[in-house]
């Protein structure tokens, strides 16, 4: 029997819901099947699926139902009003990350006006902050790094998806950019205790790459990498922005305030009022 989107839609939502999982998945997912954008979707409620439509809308929600995330099945997830690839190789990009992006580029203009900047992206995975920053102002000479030959492809691919000319260097850290200076580096590393993976959706555990997830020492290892590193590779004037856990502001604060003992270093919060960002300019 045929069934209408409405219908198709609510089933699934509710059997989400009974999972514990995210029934706003459904609504993507139905986007997707149906290939219609968000108004026309709620327009056509009441219209029938096709029999390849309803097949394929079954078939992904059995996949959803195991808690796979819908970026996923679908193969994309919007940042900063683009559509960006995603698979298993990286992480999904969250709106914590487009808020420091959105922060980086009004300290950018503050600091450097019309100045052309050099821009490194540590830890880049799908390439999101760096082909944002590179679109949003193309006068920057953006490089992006990771440690995963998987992340790099797939960040390259969403570069060349979205015309961003962005360089991008297989390495640790900040070891690719060794000799060289830039004026801002920008980082979104694993920050997540090993401890906190219990209490963690398992649609982010059992899918998500562990190693852009989780670090060790309280997730606090690789902050106190970059600290050690950073100062080889920036400008005398420069900026510094990193993604932290909402807990994690004091300790990475005081590690960059030692790194650089000039520099004016902040906690930002985002828009939930949690701690998300520190920022570091050294001027």
């Amino acid at each position: 029997m045929t069934e209408r989107i409405h219908e198709a839609l609510r089933r699934l939502q509710k059997q989400l819901e009974a999972r514990g999982l995210d029934a706003n998945a459904a609504v993507l997912l139905m986007e997707h099947v149906t290939r219609k954008s968000r108004a026309a979707l709620l327009a056509d409620m009441r219209e029938p699926l096709s029999d390849s439509e309803l097949r394929q809308f079954e078939e992904e929600s059995a996949e959803l139902l195991t808690g796979r995330p819908v970026q996923h099945i679908i193969g994309e997830e919007w940042f900063y009003g683009r559509p960006f690839i995603v698979s298993e190789d990286v992480l999904i990009p969250r709106p914590e990350t487009e808020e420091l992006v959105q922060h980086a580029l009004q300290r950018a203009d503050r600091l450097f006006g019309h100045e052309p900047i050099r821009l490194a992206d540590i830890g880049t995975g799908s390439g999101a902050i760096a082909v944002t920053f590179k679109l949003e102002r193309p006068d920057s000479d953006v490089t992006a790094t990771d440690i995963s030959a998987a992340a790099l492809t797939v960040a390259e691919s969403n570069a060349g998806r979205h015309g961003a000319d962005v360089g991008f260097r297989p390495g640790d850290l900040a070891e690719p950019l060794a000799g060289e200076t830039f004026d801002i580096i920008l980082s979104n590393p694993p920050y997540i205790s090993e401890s906190d993976a219990p209490d963690m959706s398992p649609t982010v555990t059992g899918f998500e790459p562990h190693s852009a997830l989780f670090a060790p020492e309280e997730g606090l290892v690789l902050y106190r990498r970059l600290a050690d590193s950073l100062p080889g590779v920036i400008e005398s004037r420069a900026l510094i922005g990193l993604e932290i856990g909402h807990l994690q502001g004091p300790a990475v604060r005081d590690l960059f305030q030692k790194a650089f003992p000039d520099a004016a270093v902040d906690i930002v919060k985002d828009i939930n009022g949690k701690d998300r960002m520190i920022f570091c300019e050294i001027v």
